[in-house]
């Protein structure tokens, strides 16, 4: 248990590294909640002068200045609230956007091995889901715990000051519901995350469904996939009645033992009250200060239920923001290259497979120099080709560029000397010209247009209906697998780096047709 306090309290401590960025802000937010908080004990101190000065003794000036006063008490209120709500809002956005821009800013920098070991659905729930959960144990609950804090002091010190004998009746509850408080908090805390595992995977359901619907259709798998997701759905449903059952079973404990109070509370004034301990304006100021004790403390108990699924979800968001990046070390300046590519006794293994993908690869490209790799499906073509770019490491021995190793070459320099296009064509939800630009924002329409007629694209892009300017879905889900491969060719073209590579790519394009592709094409 001590452990677990230990891991809560340092991801509790990074959550809040985050917020005090923004300290003047939340010092406003504080200060407002304050104000906001402390209006409560103030208007039932009014109580007194109220009912033993208006009501008992009926004296005019009381009648009028009370009300007078609970009027000026409310407008203070309602300011310091709106303030408080405005800049929760505003520091519970810069939470979810500087977590997310964090996360994204990881997801594009991650070791391709990374994404063959997870889920796509995982990724996107974290980037999505987890994040919000986080809030929970963000601003969110500094809000219940500091305003609601307040409160409660507030209405205790009342009490305290009306009748001290009540009071400590009403603490001797207090041990026993922050008992129960922990033990429940550790159960929820245990299925907020479940269920971020469960919801993961029904995302990943989705997503397999909507990115494999023509295999569904064509395989006959619908009764299939939906049991998969009745599956996955049912599991959530599961997760959630369990963590709803927690939470009323935290609540419901909670308030037995403040009736229990209540009712004690209740008989004691009245045997305080026979002996002329208790004056009717004291009874009244006691008992609407410990009625207002009940929604605070209520709010303080069922916070540690968001503070446990936040503090979830904040522990999956920070372990992917600690995944390591992708190796790069080199420290060799590589400007510009001819193009010589060398393999030097290259051998690969993917994990947990018996066999090596490549072994003892030597080979060596001339600048200039085109190489066709021709062998069976999974005899590793694709794989000799994605060490390249070093989305892969070698197992054992090394690739040099221009004789230099790459891993001795900052990934951002070797990749750009480099244009590949992939079995697997990705394009993006966006315009044909900007496709064909990616990473060449800087590229002229001539050139685009030079591009797109090296790669035998212009003709079908003449003929849709913006030509350059045609959005084409999701991966290009609007075109023909031809036409995207054209494009994905053309991408590659423009980019005019030294090394370009075509993993089966070339089956819908004839490089002898165009002089402006042959003289681009170098290695």
């Amino acid at each position: 248990m001590k452990d677990s306090f230990k891991n809560s309290w340092a991801i509790y401590r990074r959550l809040l590294g985050y917020l005090l960025g923004y300290w003047k802000v939340l010092l406003l937010s504080m200060l407002s909640m304050a104000v906001a908080a402390l209006t409560e004990p103030a208007v039932a101190k009014l109580l007194k002068p109220l009912i033993d000065g208006g009501f008992v003794n009926k004296d005019p000036q009381v009648i009028m200045w009370v009300p007078l006063a609970i009027i000026g008490i409310y407008l203070i209120r309602g300011l310091a609230g709106f303030i408080n709500e405005y800049t929760a809002s505003w520091l519970t956005g810069q939470l979810v956007q500087r977590l997310r821009q964090q996360m994204f800013a990881k997801l594009v920098n991650l070791p391709a091995r990374y994404y063959d070991e997870h889920q796509s659905g995982r990724l996107m729930s974290r980037i999505t889901n987890d994040v919000n959960q986080v809030t929970e144990a963000g601003f969110n609950v500094i809000t219940v715990t500091v305003r609601d804090g307040l409160t409660a002091l507030g209405m205790l010190g009342l009490m305290l000051t009306t009748d001290w004998q009540l009071t400590l009746i009403c603490l001797v509850v207090m041990p026993a519901v922050t008992y129960c408080m922990r033990l429940v908090g550790q159960r929820l805390r245990g299925l907020a995350r479940q269920n971020q595992q469960h919801m993961a995977q029904m995302t990943q359901v989705l997503a397999e469904s909507i990115q494999c619907q023509r295999a569904i259709k064509v395989y006959g798998g619908q009764e299939r996939e939906m049991a998969r997701f009745d599956h996955t759905a049912t599991s959530v449903r599961r997760n959630q009645v369990k963590q709803s059952a927690a939470s009323a079973a935290n609540t419901g404990v909670t308030q037995l033992m403040i009736a229990c109070a209540l009712a004690a509370i209740l008989y004691f004034a009245g045997l305080r009250a026979q002996h002329g301990g208790l004056t009717a304006g004291d009874f009244m100021v006691f008992l609407t200060a410990m009625l207002g004790l009940f929604a605070p403390v209520k709010r303080i108990s069922s916070v540690s239920q968001a503070m446990q699924r936040g503090l979830a979800a904040a522990e999956s968001v920070f372990a992917f923001i600690d995944e390591p990046g992708e190796p790069d070390d080199g420290a060799s300046a590589l400007p510009a290259t001819r193009g010589r590519l060398r393999f030097d006794a290259v051998s690969f293994a993917y994990p947990n497979v018996d066999s090596p993908a490549l072994s003892g690869i030597d080979l060596e490209i001339q600048p200039g120099e085109t190489v066709a790799l021709v062998g069976s499906s999974g005899s590793g073509k694709t794989t000799l080709a994605s060490l390249v770019p070093r989305f892969y490491e070698p197992s054992a021995g090394r690739l040099l560029l221009d004789g230099v190793p790459l891993a001795d070459i900052p990934l951002r320099q070797l990749r750009g000397h480099i244009a590949l296009v992939s079995q697997q064509v990705e394009l993006f939800n966006d315009t044909v010209a900007a496709n064909i630009a990616y990473g060449r924002e800087d590229a002229s329409r001539e050139e685009i247009v030079e591009a797109a007629r090296a790669a035998n694209a212009m003709e079908f892009i003449e003929g849709l209906p913006d030509g350059l300017e045609t959005v084409i879905g999701e991966n290009g889900a609007r075109l023909s697998g031809g036409q995207r491969q054209r494009l994905a060719i053309a991408r590659a073209l423009l980019k005019n780096a030294p090394l370009l590579i075509l993993d089966e790519a070339t089956s819908r394009w004839i490089p002898s047709r165009s002089g402006w592709c042959r003289r681009r094409w170098k290695t």
